[in-house]
């Protein structure tokens, strides 16, 4: 096994944690008798000789050990090897070739390892065999040998996922992988097999599934769950392999064979919501939390009527089984105001539940529980009842306040308690912006007036005594300015705009005095000479002047093309919100529209402004409208908000095509 490993020189090489001097013994000890030295070892190799994909000169120099090592029978845990060296040949993160060469020298041994008589070590080869072994025809023929032979139902859907890949590989060959697919989607073999090669049918061969295939997986994964063995889970050892694999699902196999028929069907979202309706309405609770996880992918990237499916999660709330129950909450949390259709499930579940109002980790402060948190995130007014018993207890959750903004003035029972924490921040206190941020978003978003004094002692020292609360104060004047800065906010203001917060502050003076005299040199300044990060605050401001910015309009039109888009379409906003000529916003705006499409949100808003002056980009948005994806969250933005981003953008689009 080990002829030569002390010939190479290790020391010499390099891994991803530095020296490769410990690999020859991970490299014993994955020949150890002892299971935790094994699993210590691969847990080593892993992280060092392959991680997210990389390849390493020591990478290289292991693959003949570790093939020696899988084809010694008497070995245990060789399956994990064979899974290794899939990972090393096949998935290499920069394309290096080097790598699947090293594997492909030795790929004569999976051809044994597929008879083996360890079933873990034939599932880990049927992928090897087609990744590595560059003989097609003589692939597919061990693949048929093997699906005769084998009788272990495992290895048997290993078989099926490869013939999936061998499709892909090599599709000159694929019409005897397709024909043995589709012999397993059918009677006889086992709702299990024909579910995952419905799958892989649906994959690579759409045209050979059966005329209904969503009743005919819900239908097979039913019967797969009712006849399936409850087999113990082995014991796993204190290792990273064995800790991931305490963290997937109870049925991890029944959830990657429905991941993969919901990978298939793509873009055709009735479809899959046909197939959710049927996962979530099983009568096995583990296919059900499998279910609210693929319901999670599918409301995250897809649009279209998702109430039946938010309604279906919500009849997961009164599930006995906290996993489920906890999985629920949480995609409910995600959908904002598209949750409503669970809210009454919601309500029951928080008044039921005071104990989940709050969730605290190991370590940290409390943060908002994911029933209370869905129910809020709703803008159902049932959370303000538990919310202001949060808020009157000693220590309220952190992050309560960025959870009111859809209740808006229903949450307005909430501002004095608010109002009170806020005022009892210590300003000297390293934390005081960490505390001040979500009770200032509540705050703006309740338009509470009566803060603007607490808002306003945040701001106090300024501009040079701010500290550590110079990190909120772009958000506390917003917030004053949200609010109306009125004339007490002036002083403090005017002392701003000499600070990196010009911008933000230009914005609160003119909702205080609307004096154009002292706002428009500074968001003129900001815009063409200030810091590149003021820039689209500047612009944005100019546009709230409206026709009162006119000596803007030089600066504004003058915007590079080299500045992002971003910061391009803020300055065309501001053109037509200043004079009202489509003429030289609608190119910027259609330039953007492509390049960046997290710039389509404002667009839209701006075209909505337009109405048939923006006629000429009605393909623009009724592209969009019909588009089945949706587009990720913006960087940046706050966590789980991609949902309700991409509603907005879509309301923005059908109030500008119906103004056009």
């Amino acid at each position: 096994m080990f002829t030569g490993i002390d010939e190479v020189d290790w020391a010499s090489l390099r891994h991803a944690h530095g020296s490769a001097e410990d690999v020859p013994g991970w490299l014993r000890a994955l020949a150890s008798a002892d299971s935790t030295e094994r699993a210590t070892a691969l847990d080593g190799m892993h992280g060092a000789l392959h991680p997210q994909g990389c390849v390493y000169d020591s990478t290289l120099a292991s693959v003949p050990f570790l093939l020696s090592l899988v084809a010694r029978e008497e070995l245990p845990d060789r399956g994990d090897i064979v899974e290794l060296l899939v990972g090393i040949g096949a998935e290499s993160a920069d394309g290096d070739p080097r790598a699947r060469e090293a594997v492909c020298v030795g790929a004569e041994v999976f051809v044994r390892l597929a008879g083996d008589p360890d079933p873990a070590v034939r599932r880990s080869a049927c992928g090897a065999l087609v990744h590595f072994l560059a003989m097609p025809a003589r692939v597919l023929d061990l693949l048929r040998q093997r699906l005769r032979a084998e009788r272990d139902d495992r290895v048997l859907l290993a078989l099926t996922e490869a013939l999936g890949l061998f499709v892909r590989r090599y599709p000159a060959y694929a019409d005897g992988a397709v024909d043995l697919l589709a012999e397993q989607s059918a009677p006889p073999y086992a709702p299990g097999l024909r579910l995952a090669a419905l799958g892989q049918l649906a994959l690579v061969a759409p045209g050979r599934l059966p005329v209904d295939p969503v009743p005919t997986a819900v239908r097979l994964l039913r019967e797969r769950s009712a006849h399936r063995a409850r087999v113990p889970e082995p014991s796993a050892t204190d290792s990273l392999v064995g800790r991931i694999r305490r963290l997937r699902p109870s049925d991890e196999e029944g959830a990657r064979l429905l991941r993969t028929l919901h990978t298939a069907l793509g873009d055709r979202v009735a479809e899959r919501t046909a197939l959710l309706r049927g996962q979530l309405t099983s009568p096995d609770p583990v296919d059900r939390c499998n279910a609210v996880w693929m319901a999670a992918a599918l409301l995250r990237g897809w649009r279209g009527d998702h109430s039946g499916t938010a309604g279906l999660l919500g009849a997961q709330l009164a599930a006995d089984q906290d996993p489920l129950r906890d999985a629920a909450a949480a995609v409910l949390a995600e959908l904002f105001t598209s949750a409503a259709p669970a809210a009454d499930a919601l309500h029951t579940l928080v008044r039921a539940r005071p104990d989940l109002w709050t969730h605290r980790f190991e370590r940290g402060s409390p943060t908002l529980g994911g029933p209370l948190k869905a129910l809020a995130r709703s803008g159902d007014p049932r959370a303000i009842p538990p919310l202001a018993q949060l808020l009157a207890g000693p220590v309220a959750p952190i992050d309560l306040g960025f959870e009111l903004a859809p209740l808006g003035t229903a949450a307005t029972p909430l501002a004095p308690a608010l109002r009170h924490r806020l005022g009892r921040i210590r300003l000297a206190s390293p934390a005081a912006a960490r505390l001040a941020a979500p009770l200032l978003a509540a705050i703006g978003a309740i338009g509470d007036e009566k803060a603007v004094p607490e808002v306003l002692r945040l701001l106090s020292g300024a501009p040079d005594g701010l500290g550590t609360r110079n990190a909120i104060a772009g958000q506390a004047i917003g917030t004053l300015e949200a609010l109306g800065a009125t004339a007490q906010a002036v002083p403090i203001l005017r002392a701003l705009l000499g600070t990196r917060h010009a911008a933000a502050a230009a914005g609160a003076l003119w909702s205080a005095q609307e004096d154009v005299s002292v706002v428009l040199p500074v968001l003129l300044r900001e815009l063409t000479r200030g810091d590149p990060a003021n820039r689209w605050p500047a612009a944005r401001q100019l546009g709230r002047l409206g026709p009162a910015a006119r000596a803007a309009l030089p600066a504004l039109r003058r915007t590079p093309r080299s500045w992002p888009a971003r910061e391009r379409v803020a300055a065309a906003c501001a053109l037509w919100r200043i004079e009202a000529d489509p003429e030289p916003v609608l190119p910027v705006f259609r330039t953007a529209w492509v390049e960046d499409p997290h710039t389509r949100a404002p667009i839209a808003r701006c075209l909505t402004t337009m109405g048939p002056a923006a006629a000429p980009l009605r393909h623009l948005v009724a592209a969009e409208l019909s588009a089945p994806r949706r587009h990720p969250a913006h960087p940046g933005g706050f966590g789980g908000r991609g949902i309700p981003e991409d509603e907005a953008l879509l309301r923005a689009c059908r109030q500008a095509l119906e103004g056009m």
